[in-house]
């Protein structure tokens, strides 16, 4: 109730300048830090700082200078443009990654293999200096920025443990290659460690380009929900004019005009026409829905073979679409609860290590004899280097973006990352018929004809091929290898099927209601077929000229290959499954058999 009272409003910005799960931890604790912050929370996966905040206390643009002073920045744009943005600050990382990378490892390899192969050739120390400084100093130069950065703000991120390790093992080696003496005279020989400084900056860049793609990857999910949505849509004008407008143009109450092939645009009612919609994207059903007047159609739908006038009721982000879209995004930036004890760890993670590398080292003094300088600086610099990836504070938002990003691209929402940690307590999933244990595409199994008379089916085909009925896409495509006919009247008949004209004859295709009601004879063999094949739960279509039936057809929506092992391998988990399903009792009981589902329920 107090978040209303209170103005509380909560946002969602990119949060630039991060290199690593501490610099989440670091901007959180900042923003949560500000007047008028009631909730802060930054996931480095996502990038994103989700934020809620009284908005007569503070603003965005606050927000952003005290982010901006810890090092890192906000980017405060319109949605749209944010997007847009982001994707271009992304592209240019990811080339800019690449090039080092590439760059890093080409100048390594001849560090590594004189190191570990021919450390005794003449002057093959310098060579070794030649190749690292380029790697440590111009391709690992951010992290060392980076470093710089955080040290002038009083914090530490996994830059400082890249910046320290290889910063200390470089200088390390030039001092030992340039004044060896120094060693020898205490009887030690003067090792160096280019390679090490220039593989450890190799490896690093690599995680990050991995962890760049890996990033870009998941957002493809949501972009391939927002490319659901077309650019422009045509407004029926106040005189009737038909005019091409921008998405982000359209109002509330517009008329908006949908031809055979559109996707739909926004949400809204249909004032005029009928035609069948795909609707897939939405409920998973992939037999398109008759829509007519009075009737809702969703932003995303795709429009088949008719066309229609709709009143846009909803538009931008009030659609079912956008809020689709700002669920996947909320789940890919909310935090886990094993994530709320990684982010612990991760706030005080680089201290500890660094503290850790500075007693080993003194431990080594200490104790490490003759030798002791060198092996403490050894093992310091490895204790610094096995904590750079910071596989902890990047493992789990990761996985967590990756996830529910997959998630969304093959049709499963996932509410949060709470959500996705529980479904290891699942002992019960309910399963929907259509589309998911079978096909979802409508099949052609049977065909039987009169007397095994099938010359008629050109026009059989040339019918079916005007009718918009999704029942028709499976006899075309049944029929696909027979040329079609030129008919010379058709007539499309609600609820019952189609009526046309070819050569002076009148020929109908539907179900058997439209026969009887046009006194059309249905021969013994015929129906013998059509009462086992509704048995077994098909549907059944009748084909016939103005006096007798000519041909049945059945018609199934096939269970998956896959579906029955799934099924199985579930059962076999201790997983109780149920089916729920639209489809009649007797549809539902044979599918059930088939795959060995106990326990289903019929027209939900």
């Amino acid at each position: 109730m107090a978040t209303k009272d209170k103005n509380i409003t909560k946002q969602t910005l990119p949060v630039l300048g991060m290199s690593c799960a501490s610099c989440a931890s670091s901007a959180e604790s900042v923003v949560q830090q500000q007047n008028g912050v009631v909730n802060a929370s930054v996931n480095f996966a996502t990038g994103n700082l989700t934020v809620e905040y009284l908005a007569d206390i503070t603003n965005v643009e606050t927000l952003q200078k005290a982010v901006q002073k810890a090092g890192y920045d906000l980017l405060i744009e319109d949605e749209k443009k944010q997007r847009e943005t982001l994707e271009a600050i992304h592209e240019k990382n990811f080339n800019r990654l690449k090039t080092k990378t590439i760059w890093a490892v080409i100048l390594s390899l001849p560090v590594v293999i004189i190191g570990m192969f021919f450390m005794d050739m003449p002057y093959g120390n310098v060579i070794m200096w030649a190749f690292a400084t380029p790697v440590v100093l111009w391709l690992g130069r951010d992290f060392f920025v980076n470093a710089w950065k955080q040290a002038k703000h009083h914090s530490a991120n996994m830059d400082t443990l890249v910046a320290l390790s290889t910063g200390i093992a470089y200088l390390f080696s030039v001092f030992n290659m340039l004044f060896a003496d120094f060693w020898h005279q205490r009887g030690l020989h003067a090792h160096v460690y280019f390679e090490a400084a220039a593989v450890i900056i190799a490896f690093i860049l690599l995680g990050k380009l991995l962890e760049e793609k890996a990033k870009g990857n998941t957002s493809s999910a949501i972009k391939k929900l927002m490319g659901l949505q077309p650019k422009t849509v045509i407004v029926i004008q106040a005189d009737g004019a038909e005019k091409q407008t921008a998405i982000d143009k359209v109002n509330e109450g517009d008329m908006i005009l949908v031809k055979p092939g559109d996707k739909i645009a926004v949400d809204g009612i249909v004032v005029s026409g009928s035609s069948y919609v795909d609707e897939s994207m939405l409920s998973g059903e992939p037999v398109p829905v008759l829509k007519k007047e009075d009737e809702k159609v969703f932003a995303g739908t795709i429009n088949q073979k008719g066309s229609f006038r709709f009143k846009a009721v909803k538009v931008g982000q009030e659609t079912m679409l956008a809020q689709i879209i700002k669920m996947v995004q909320d789940a890919q930036g909310s935090k886990a609860p094993v994530q709320k004890l990684v982010d612990k760890i991760a706030g005080v993670f680089v201290p500890t290590v660094i503290c850790i590398a500075v007693f080993t080292f003194i431990l080594w003094l200490i104790l490490g004899g003759e030798n002791g300088i060198v092996q403490g600086l050894l093992a310091a610099v490895t204790v610094l280097v096995i904590a750079c990836p910071c596989a902890l504070g990047l493992a789990t938002p990761t996985a967590i973006m990756v996830g529910i990003g997959k998630g969304a691209e093959q049709g499963i929402l996932i509410k949060d990352a709470e959500s996705l940690e529980l479904t290891q307590k699942v002992n019960a999933i309910i399963l929907d018929k259509t589309g998911t244990i079978t096909e979802g595409k409508p099949t052609v199994t049977n065909i039987e004809w009169l007397n095994e008379n099938d010359t008629s089916k050109d026009i059989l085909l040339s019918i079916e091929k005007q009718s918009e009925h999704p029942l028709a896409e499976a006899l075309v495509k049944h029929l696909n290898n027979v040329a079609t006919t030129s008919l010379t009247y058709f007539e499309s008949i609600t609820g019952k099927g189609a009526k046309a004209s070819y050569d002076n004859e009148t020929y109908f295709v539907g179900n058997k209601k439209l026969l009887t009601d046009n006194h059309i004879n249905i021969p013994n063999q015929l129906q013998q077929h059509a009462d086992e094949w509704e048995g077994q739960s098909k549907t059944v279509i009748w084909f016939s000229n103005s006096q007798q039936a000519l041909s049945v057809i059945a018609i199934s929506d096939e269970i998956k290959k896959s579906s029955t092992q799934a099924i199985q391998e579930l059962q076999n988990m201790g997983i109780e499954l149920y089916m729920l399903t639209g489809d009649n009792e007797a549809t539902a009981k044979a599918i059930a058999q088939q795959t060995g589902i106990k326990h289903y329920k019929a027209e939900v």
